[in-house]
């Protein structure tokens, strides 16, 4: 019989049957698409490294050779998900000069974050293991970079301070994000994604809008 990583071609995994050997980062990348899947439903303490292994299709060894333990892979998609929404919020902002267009990009960014069902949005904005420290200091730094990225834009088309633009910032990044979950949960019967989203994006940029170029800084 030929060994695989998964211990066997064909073999089972608590009645399943395993897949097909293949290459370690394509199989880590299977492992973590499984995780995402029983986290996401289940959420982290629910969860059990064997359901991740049977969903995977592999063995808990061959798991445990990838992640050494159930933080580990969790750390793993929550970063993924991070990289993830960061690129998609630099693209927004780095795309075009247009502020309006900046807005609706990045109001689009992060509906479309949270409504790809391959996605980790619950994981990032979600975790039932927010108060776990590598947790939290993760998700505390998106929220300040994605702040940052939006109150470099502000400061230097307003002419408020850093603090001023990153307060802006900082409120309208908030409001996108729980606006798109709310969304999402409650299926906003009658409104799609892309009209909540333009809906968000016209309440943003009024209100961003009343900062013209020449706004001048106030004392602090």
């Amino acid at each position: 019989m030929t060994t695989t990583e998964s211990g066997g071609s064909g073999s089972a995994v608590n009645g399943s049957t395993r897949a097909p050997r293949l290459p370690r980062e394509q199989r880590r990348q299977q492992v973590l698409a499984a995780a995402l899947d029983v986290f996401s439903t289940a959420g982290y303490h629910a969860a059990s490294m064997d359901e991740i292994a049977e969903h995977a299709g592999v063995s808990k060894p061959v798991l445990y050779q990838h992640f050494p333990g159930k933080l580990d892979l969790y750390l793993a998609i929550l970063d993924a998900g991070i990289e993830d929404l960061m690129a998609a919020s630099s693209d927004a902002l780095t795309g075009t000069t247009d502020n309006r267009l900046r807005v609706s990009a990045m109001t689009n960014a992060y509906f479309a974050f949270v409504e790809d069902p391959a996605g980790a949005f619950r994981v990032v904005f979600e975790s039932d293991l927010a108060n776990e420290p590598a947790v939290r200091q993760r998700v505390d730094a998106l929220d300040t970079a994605v702040a940052r990225l939006i109150a470099d834009v502000i400061a230097e088309d307003t002419g408020l301070s850093d603090a001023q633009a990153l307060i802006l910032a900082s409120g309208m990044q908030g409001m996108t994000q729980v606006a798109a979950r709310r969304w999402l949960r409650d299926g906003s019967p009658g409104t799609t994604r892309a009209e909540a989203a333009e809906l968000i994006c016209d309440l943003g940029w009024r209100g961003i809008s009343g900062f013209p170029l020449t706004h001048p800084p106030q004392a602090e």
